[in-house]
């Protein structure tokens, strides 16, 4: 996560906003929450997929997952850099909490 990511109250909620602003016909999409998947919502997708960020499993899952809903054809239009955080976030929810705590442990 970096500065550009808000953190709602609940940990399964995050708001991104882009570097890049996305157009949708007339609208102009800034920011795009995204949720953490339920395991039903990966389906057609794999974890190492997706742990490796790659894009036919990002494609599936994120319109599944964002609000506004991405479509395929808006992720196809992401910059690069907004791809690539979207994809964080994803995998930060699926990353168990033994190994988030384990890669940022407290002092």
């Amino acid at each position: 996560m970096n500065d550009k990511t808000t953190l709602t109250s609940s940990t399964s909620l995050r708001t991104i906003t882009l570097d890049f602003p996305l157009k949708v016909g007339n609208a102009t999409i800034e920011t795009v929450q995204v949720r953490k998947p339920a395991s039903g919502e990966l389906r057609g997708t794999t974890m190492m997929a997706l742990s490796q960020l790659d894009y036919a499993a990002l494609e599936t899952l994120l319109p599944r997952i964002t609000t506004p809903q991405l479509t395929k054809h808006d992720i196809g239009q992401l910059d690069p850099a907004d791809f690539m955080q979207l994809g964080g976030e994803v995998m930060d929810f699926l990353l168990p909490k033994s190994a988030k705590e384990a890669a940022s442990p407290t002092t």
